[in-house]
Protein backbone atom coordinates (compact mmCIF):
# COMPACT_ATOMS: atom_id res chain seq x y z
CA UNK A 1 0.00 0.00 0.00
CA UNK A 2 1.58 3.39 -0.89
CA UNK A 3 1.54 5.97 1.53
CA UNK A 4 -0.04 9.65 1.02
CA UNK A 5 2.70 11.33 2.44
CA UNK A 6 6.49 10.58 2.27
CA UNK A 7 8.80 9.98 5.01
CA UNK A 8 9.94 13.61 5.11
CA UNK A 9 6.31 14.91 4.94
CA UNK A 10 5.59 13.21 7.66
CA UNK A 11 8.47 14.24 9.91
CA UNK A 12 7.56 17.70 8.80
CA UNK A 13 4.19 17.67 10.56
CA UNK A 14 5.39 16.15 13.49
CA UNK A 15 7.57 18.64 13.89
CA UNK A 16 4.73 21.24 13.31
CA UNK A 17 3.01 19.82 16.24
CA UNK A 18 6.14 19.39 18.65
CA UNK A 19 6.19 23.41 17.77
CA UNK A 20 2.85 24.49 18.26
CA UNK A 21 3.49 22.53 22.15
CA UNK A 22 7.13 24.00 22.83
CA UNK A 23 5.51 27.42 22.12
CA UNK A 24 2.08 26.73 24.22
CA UNK A 25 4.57 25.84 27.32
CA UNK A 26 6.96 29.16 26.43
CA UNK A 27 9.64 27.65 24.37
CA UNK A 28 12.29 30.40 22.76
CA UNK A 29 11.13 30.37 19.39
CA UNK A 30 14.28 32.42 18.23
CA UNK A 31 16.20 29.78 19.73
CA UNK A 32 14.55 26.90 18.19
CA UNK A 33 15.09 28.67 14.55
CA UNK A 34 18.82 28.90 15.67
CA UNK A 35 18.60 25.63 16.78
CA UNK A 36 17.45 23.85 13.53
CA UNK A 37 19.81 26.12 11.52
CA UNK A 38 22.69 24.47 13.56
CA UNK A 39 21.84 21.33 12.61
CA UNK A 40 21.87 21.72 9.21
CA UNK A 41 25.35 20.95 6.91
CA UNK A 42 26.76 22.48 4.07
CA UNK A 43 25.26 24.41 1.35
CA UNK A 44 22.48 24.07 3.41
CA UNK A 45 23.62 25.52 6.54
CA UNK A 46 25.64 28.38 4.93
CA UNK A 47 22.49 29.53 3.13
CA UNK A 48 20.03 29.27 6.07
CA UNK A 49 22.68 31.44 8.09
CA UNK A 50 22.99 33.91 4.94
CA UNK A 51 19.27 34.21 4.82
CA UNK A 52 18.66 34.47 8.83
CA UNK A 53 21.23 37.19 9.06
CA UNK A 54 19.96 39.07 6.03
CA UNK A 55 15.87 38.89 7.74
CA UNK A 56 17.47 40.45 10.92
CA UNK A 57 19.26 43.39 9.24
CA UNK A 58 16.25 44.19 6.51
CA UNK A 59 13.06 43.17 8.58
CA UNK A 60 11.54 43.10 12.02
CA UNK A 61 10.57 39.23 11.76
CA UNK A 62 10.62 37.48 14.67
CA UNK A 63 13.02 33.96 14.12
CA UNK A 64 10.79 30.98 14.88
CA UNK A 65 10.42 27.46 13.58
CA UNK A 66 7.71 26.11 10.74
CA UNK A 67 7.27 22.51 10.48
CA UNK A 68 10.67 22.04 11.66
CA UNK A 69 12.55 24.73 9.57
CA UNK A 70 13.98 27.95 9.99
CA UNK A 71 11.17 30.43 9.16
CA UNK A 72 10.24 34.73 10.35
CA UNK A 73 7.33 35.92 11.80
CA UNK A 74 5.27 39.13 11.74
CA UNK A 75 4.08 40.82 15.26
CA UNK A 76 0.87 38.80 14.94
CA UNK A 77 2.43 35.41 14.77
CA UNK A 78 1.84 34.44 11.61
CA UNK A 79 4.76 32.98 9.37
CA UNK A 80 5.74 35.24 6.64
CA UNK A 81 8.86 33.30 4.97
CA UNK A 82 10.56 30.21 5.70
CA UNK A 83 14.15 28.59 4.19
CA UNK A 84 13.39 24.92 3.37
CA UNK A 85 16.46 23.35 3.21
CA UNK A 86 17.08 21.37 0.31
CA UNK A 87 18.32 18.26 2.29
CA UNK A 88 15.17 17.75 4.21
CA UNK A 89 12.79 16.94 1.11
CA UNK A 90 15.97 15.88 -0.89
CA UNK A 91 16.14 17.74 -3.40
CA UNK A 92 18.95 19.77 -4.74
CA UNK A 93 18.43 23.60 -3.92
CA UNK A 94 16.87 25.27 -0.33
CA UNK A 95 13.92 27.62 -1.35
CA UNK A 96 12.79 30.49 0.24
CA UNK A 97 9.24 30.17 0.74
CA UNK A 98 6.76 33.14 1.33
CA UNK A 99 3.37 32.66 2.81
CA UNK A 100 0.16 34.61 2.60
CA UNK A 101 1.02 37.25 5.36
CA UNK A 102 4.29 38.39 2.91
CA UNK A 103 3.37 41.39 0.86
CA UNK A 104 4.05 40.52 -2.29
CA UNK A 105 0.99 41.02 -4.56
CA UNK A 106 1.87 42.02 -7.96
CA UNK A 107 -1.57 42.50 -9.77
CA UNK A 108 -2.59 38.80 -10.70
CA UNK A 109 0.51 37.08 -10.51
CA UNK A 110 3.75 36.98 -8.36
CA UNK A 111 6.33 34.80 -7.05
CA UNK A 112 6.07 33.30 -3.48
CA UNK A 113 8.81 30.80 -3.56
CA UNK A 114 12.57 31.26 -4.70
CA UNK A 115 15.41 28.01 -5.20
CA UNK A 116 18.46 29.24 -3.78
CA UNK A 117 21.63 27.09 -4.70
CA UNK A 118 24.26 30.13 -3.62
CA UNK A 119 23.80 33.14 -2.88
CA UNK A 120 26.71 35.98 -3.97
CA UNK A 121 26.28 39.99 -3.29
CA UNK A 122 23.93 40.35 -6.10
CA UNK A 123 21.63 37.46 -4.26
CA UNK A 124 22.11 38.86 -0.71
CA UNK A 125 20.76 42.60 -2.60
CA UNK A 126 17.64 40.66 -4.38
CA UNK A 127 16.75 38.63 -1.09
CA UNK A 128 17.15 41.78 0.79
CA UNK A 129 14.63 43.66 -1.55
CA UNK A 130 12.09 41.11 -1.38
CA UNK A 131 12.08 40.96 2.21
CA UNK A 132 11.53 44.58 2.47
CA UNK A 133 8.76 44.56 -0.21
CA UNK A 134 7.20 41.32 1.81
CA UNK A 135 6.86 43.41 4.97
CA UNK A 136 6.21 46.44 3.95
CA UNK A 137 8.83 48.38 3.97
Amino acid sequence: MATTFSKEERAAMRAAIAEKKAMQEGADAEAACDAAIAAMTGTDKELAEAFHQLVKENTSLAAKTWYGMPAYANADGKTVVAFKPGAKFKIRYATLEFQQEAKLDDGELWPVGFALTGLDDAGKKRIAEILKTAVGN
